[in-house]
């Protein structure tokens, strides 16, 4: 029964945020270290974890602080660095370091070369002119005089928590806006003074020892490499929800500024190349998808035609993105059986999704994906209600590996696909 299911904060993002290195860098779609933690100390026999869709690095950093040997992948090289940046051990001098640093930047920084901006579209809507300057003037600071990279990574982290903190966005709900207009205040913030106390913020959770620092690799979800990675006998992941809710859009920010994305387009690539990406040239791209319809299921069908044949602007393209994300991820467990020890628990933290009035029950599809790909004790357990929508719940659905896989419901021009 979900009836008596509550927004529960404790289970999203929000709970991160309070909780040393979880709370570096906000990410929304990012879920609970209370939801991790929980599962993880069901399986106190658990030798290896595997997180594939490594995001904000919330099963690495649990998993590391608890001692337990962990690798985690994810196709966003941001996201990789993030997570390695968050689970390294830092000394004395280090923290040190990145403190002296901090302690000595001005508004002007002196004489540090002013780099160019990045082409983010409007930068003008998301910071003033003056901070534009200051960030080129710290930027090139950091990387110019700074050479230890760790100290250049903690002072990468508080340059991402004052972007934030500069900027004209507002976080006052799930995703992100801007506010209406620049104060006077905002004109006039001692920007220095704001970095040095988001530098003293990160480095107070520097001293945190980690007990089993985690690989972390860039790698396709859908394609994950046993030679590279080896065999688990647990993963704890929550994969991109089918909400058309883009990492990339409430990253980009960062990712333009440390040099990942150098053209606008950059962001629409990599949202193309990664699950459930819809921001740019990943939405036009949907009009000439061509589903490869190796998995059926008759739920799943049904929804992708009710939302195509609906009286809505968007519907075909939206019906398209449902079918593509739900084959990525059958894709995606297909690979990952490929790195599981026989016996192996998965749990999947998923939401289901509503286009247009019509209720995609994903949690079911997911559930039917693995019996199908032979995992068994098949459990769908619900979490906790998304938002004011009473249809929308977060689930854990998780199984047991068995090795079975039942190939003939995989058809690929009428024939099974081994």
């Amino acid at each position: 029964m979900t009836t008596n299911l509550k927004q529960n904060a404790d289970y999203t993002f929000k709970h991160n945020t309070k909780y040393g290195r979880h709370g570096w860098i906000r990410l929304t779609p990012a879920y609970s270290l209370k939801v991790v933690d929980d599962i993880i100390v069901q399986h106190s026999r658990t030798s290896r974890v595997l997180d594939p869709f490594c995001g904000s690095g919330t099963t690495a950093l649990c998993s590391a602080i608890l001692g337990l040997p962990a690798v985690t992948t994810d196709i966003n090289p941001f996201l990789v660095w993030l997570a390695k940046t968050k689970t390294e051990n830092y000394d004395s001098g280090t923290i040190s370091s990145a403190l002296s640093f901090a302690s000595k930047v001005s508004n002007e920084n002196g004489n540090v070369e002013i780099d160019t901006p990045p082409k983010i579209h409007n930068i003008d809507r998301w910071w003033t002119a003056k901070t534009v300057t200051f960030f080129c003037q710290l930027r090139n600071s950091i990387e110019v005089n700074c050479l230890n990279k760790k100290v250049q990574d903690i002072l990468k982290i508080a340059f991402c928590r004052t972007l934030i903190k500069l900027s004209n966005a507002s976080f006052n709900h799930q995703s992100m806006s801007f506010k209406s207009s620049q104060s006077e205040f905002d004109l006039n913030f001692d920007y220095s003074t704001i970095f040095y106390e988001e530098v003293k913020y990160v480095v107070r959770d520097c001293c945190t020892k980690i007990e089993s620092i985690p690989e972390v690799k860039l790698m396709d979800a859908r394609h994950l490499c046993p030679t590279k990675l080896g065999k688990f006998d647990l993963v704890v992941t929550s994969p991109p929800y089918a909400n058309r809710m883009s990492y990339v859009r409430e990253l980009r920010p960062y990712m333009y500024w440390l040099g990942y994305f150098k053209d606008p387009t950059d962001a629409g690539e990599l949202d193309w190349q990664a699950i459930g990406g819809t921001w740019g040239i990943a939405t036009s791209r949907l009009n000439n998808w061509m589903p490869k319809n190796r998995y059926e299921n008759a739920h799943l069908n049904e929804c992708v035609s009710k939302i195509s044949t609906s009286t809505y602007k968007n519907a075909k393209i939206l019906s398209r993105y449902v079918k593509k994300y739900h084959e990525d991820i059958h894709e995606h467990l297909l690979s990952l059986t490929n790195v599981l020890n026989l016996g192996a628990r998965v749990h999947y933290i998923v939401g289901n999704s509503s286009f247009y009035g019509t209720l995609v029950k994903v949690e079911e599809v997911y559930a039917d994906m693995l019996k199908a790909l032979g995992f068994s004790e098949i459990d769908v357990k619900a979490i906790r209600k998304r938002n004011s929508n009473k249809a929308l719940i977060e689930y854990d659905v998780s199984a047991t590996w068995k090795g079975q896989m039942k190939s003939s419901v995989y058809k690929s021009q009428g024939k099974p696909i081994s």
